[in-house]
C-alpha cells in the first residue's frame, strides 16, 4: 500500500456515520489526562516581558498591505508576537476545576501544538543563536540548543535581513486521549489555527510569515530537536509539523520556501540541553494514528518561490490611530462559543466582509493566505440561517475560481448556482437552494444544535483526491492546515462582528457529501464551523492570563 492509499484508508476509517462513530477511547480516564504544558527539564529559561500598553494597530488594518510599519526584533516585540499567537489568553474556573484558554484555538482545548523559535543574536536578552521552546504557562523561552553565528548565517542566508524562524510540532496523544483515532485530523486542524495565529500576530508588528514548504519533516525534526530520542526517553514524543520564516513585511525580494542543503546538520551537531517532561503516567498507542503519521511524512521538495508583496507608497502610519478594536484586543478576547441563542443574526455587509477575508487575491493572496505555498484547495458549503438581506438556504463559496466548474459538475444538477443580490462582484458566492436549513445543519454536525442555532454555519470541502494524487500523501496534513486557517480567520472575524465562532470537528462526513450529491472521493468534507450569538455560562469565573505584577508598563 502506497502513502496515498494508506492515508485514504485512514480517512475512510475515521469517518463518523449515524450507525458507527470513529473508534475512540470509550471513556475518559481523567486521572491520566495529558499535561497541556510541555517543558524541558534542565533547559535555561528566559522570561519574556509582559507589556500592558497596547500599541497594536486596529484589527481591520491587519489585512491592508503596508498599513503597519515593521517593528524591530527586540525582546518586547518577540514577547508581543508570542503573546498574540501561542500564549494563554485567560484562566477559567468552575468549582474546584481550573483550566487555561489560549490565543490559538484547539479541539477540546487540549492543545497538542507546541511552538518554537530559532533566533540569531538579534535579541540581546535571549542568548542566541539557538533553538528555543516556548512555554505559554510562564510566557517564557527555554533554550534547547545553542549554535554558532556561522550556522545561523547558513540557515538564513536566503532570507531578508532581520529574519528569524518559528516552528510547530504536535503531541498526538493529547488529542487521542479524548478523541481516539480521529485525533490525527484534529491535531492538523490545530496546526492550521496556530499558523493563522502566528501570521496575524506577525501582521500586528509589520512582519511577514512564510511557511517553508520545501522542508522535509526530517529536517523540521532536526531543527527542533524532535529526533533526539534521548531527550524524550520517558516522554511522549512530538511530531514535526513545519518551520516558517518571519521577516519585515516591507523587505523586498524573493526566496525559495526552503533552506540550503545541509543547513540542518550543523544544528543537529550543536549543544543541546533539556529533557522533555512526562505528560501522563501512561498513554495508549493508536495504530491508525501511527499509520497516518507515517503515510503523511513529507519528503524534501523544491519549495515554491515566495515573493514578498510590498505595498506601494509610504506606510500608512496615520491609520494606526483610527478607531476600532485593536488587533491585540480581538485575538485575546477570542473564545469558542459553547451554545448559541438561535436569534442573533448578522448583516449582509458583515457577512460579505467575512467571506471576502476567506478568498485569497489572484495576484497578491493577502493576509493570512500569503503564508501558504499553494493555491486554495478548500471550499465552503454554507448553511445561512440569519443573515439580514439573504434568504436562508444552502450556499457555496468557491475559494479558487479555477475550481468552480469542477465543483459544480460534481454537485447535484438541480442546484441553482444563483448570485445573491448585492453580493460583491468579485466574491464567488452562490445560492444552491433556498430553504430553512437549520435542522439539516445540526443533523450533519452529529446533531449539535450549535450548528443550527447560529447566524450561519458551514462545512469545508476539499479538493481531495486530485490534491493527494498530484502531490502525495503528505499533502493530507496541508488540507487540514488550510481548513484550520479558514477557521481561524472566521474566529477573529466573528469577534470583530461582536459574535462568536466555534470549530466543529465532529460531523457525519458522508452525509455532507450526500447533501451535495458528491460521489467518490474527489471532494471530501474536512471541518465544520459556526458563527452566532453566544449564550454565556454565568457559572464560569474568568481570571487574567498572567499575574499582574509581572506586566511591564
Amino acid at each position: 500500500m502506497d502513502d496515498v492509499e494508506a492515508i485514504i484508508a485512514y480517512h475512510e476509517r475515521t469517518k463518523h456515520h449515524p450507525h458507527r462513530y470513529a473508534a475512540g477511547p470509550g471513556g475518559l480516564d481523567w486521572a491520566n489526562q495529558p499535561d497541556p504544558f510541555r517543558r524541558f527539564e534542565g533547559a535555561p529559561l528566559v522570561r519574556l516581558p509582559l507589556i500592558v500598553e497596547d500599541k497594536t494597530p486596529p484589527y481591520r488594518l491587519l489585512y491592508e498591505r503596508g498599513a503597519v510599519p515593521a517593528a524591530s526584533l527586540t525582546t518586547e516585540s518577540l514577547s508581543r508576537f508570542l503573546e498574540c499567537s501561542l500564549a494563554i489568553s485567560a484562566w477559567k474556573s468552575y468549582g474546584a476545576s481550573r483550566w487555561a484558554l489560549r490565543v490559538n484555538p484547539s479541539s477540546g482545548n487540549l492543545h497538542p501544538t507546541e511552538g518554537y523559535v530559532i533566533l540569531g543574536g538579534q535579541v540581546r536578552e535571549v542568548k542566541g543563536p539557538g533553538v528555543y521552546h516556548y512555554r505559554p504557562r510562564e510566557h517564557a523561552l527555554e533554550r534547547r540548543c545553542r549554535f554558532t553565528a556561522e550556522q545561523w548565517g547558513l540557515l538564513t542566508a536566503s532570507f531578508p535581513a532581520g529574519s528569524f524562524l518559528v516552528g510547530l510540532s504536535s503531541v498526538h496523544w493529547r488529542e487521542a486521549w479524548k478523541y481516539g483515532e480521529r485525533a490525527f485530523r484534529y491535531c492538523n486542524h490545530d496546526v492550521g489555527h496556530a499558523v493563522g495565529a502566528l501570521r496575524m500576530a506577525a501582521a500586528m508588528l509589520g512582519w511577514q510569515l512564510v511557511v517553508l514548504e520545501g522542508l522535509p519533516d526530517e529536517d523540521v525534526a532536526v531543527l527542533l530537536g524532535l529526533n533526539r530520542e534521548e531527550d524524550f526517553a520517558e516522554a511522549v514524543p512530538e511530531e514535526p509539523d513545519l518551520i516558517a520564516v518571519v521577516c519585515p513585511a516591507a523587505a523586498a525580494g524573493s526566496f525559495r520556501r526552503g533552506l540550503p542543503g545541509g543547513a540542518a546538520r550543523g544544528v543537529a551537531e550543536a549543544d543541546w540541553t533539556g529533557k522533555a517532561n512526562r505528560l501522563s503516567v501512561k498513554h495508549k498507542e493508536w495504530a491508525a494514528i501511527e499509520a497516518a503519521t507515517q503515510a503523511t511524512r513529507k519528503p524534501a521538495t523544491e519549495g515554491p518561490e515566495c515573493h514578498i508583496h510590498v505595498a506601494s507608497g509610504d506606510v500608512l502610519a496615520d491609520d494606526l490611530g483610527r478607531e476600532g478594536p485593536s488587533a491585540r484586543q480581538i485575538v485575546l478576547q477570542r473564545r469558542s462559543g459553547v451554545a448559541f441563542d438561535g436569534t442573533t443574526g448578522i448583516s449582509a455587509e458583515a457577512f460579505y466582509r467575512m467571506m471576502e477575508r476567506l478568498v485569497p487575491g489572484s495576484d497578491d493572496p493577502g493576509v493570512p493566505w500569503d503564508c501558504l505555498g499553494w493555491s486554495p484547495r478548500v471550499h465552503l458549503l454554507l448553511f445561512v440561517h440569519l443573515v439580514e438581506g439573504l434568504p436562508p438556504g444552502l450556499y457555496v463559496l468557491t475559494r479558487d475560481a479555477g475550481q468552480m466548474q469542477r465543483l459544480r459538475e460534481a454537485m447535484k444538477k438541480d442546484f441553482a448556482w444563483a448570485r445573491p443580490e448585492a453580493c460583491p462582484q468579485a466574491l464567488p458566492l452562490y445560492l444552491l437552494v433556498e430553504t430553512d436549513c437549520r435542522r439539516p445543519a445540526a443533523q450533519v454536525s452529529l446533531g449539535q444544535d450549535i450548528a443550527g442555532d447560529s447566524a450561519f454555519s458551514l462545512g469545508m470541502v476539499a479538493d481531495f483526491e486530485r490534491s493527494l494524487g498530484e502531490l502525495g500523501g503528505w499533502f493530507y496534513r496541508r488540507l487540514f492546515w488550510e481548513a484550520g486557517l479558514v477557521g481561524h480567520v472566521l474566529y477573529l472575524e466573528a469577534e470583530a462582528a461582536r459574535l462568536r465562532g466555534t470549530g466543529i470537528g465532529a460531523y457525519f462526513d458522508d452525509a455532507v457529501h450526500d447533501m451535495l450529491g458528491l460521489e467518490g472521493r474527489a471532494f471530501q468534507s474536512l471541518y465544520h464551523f459556526t458563527v452566532g450569538g453566544a449564550v454565556e455560562d454565568p457559572r464560569l469565573t474568568t481570571e487574567e492570563p498572567y499575574p499582574r505584577d509581572e506586566w511591564k508598563h
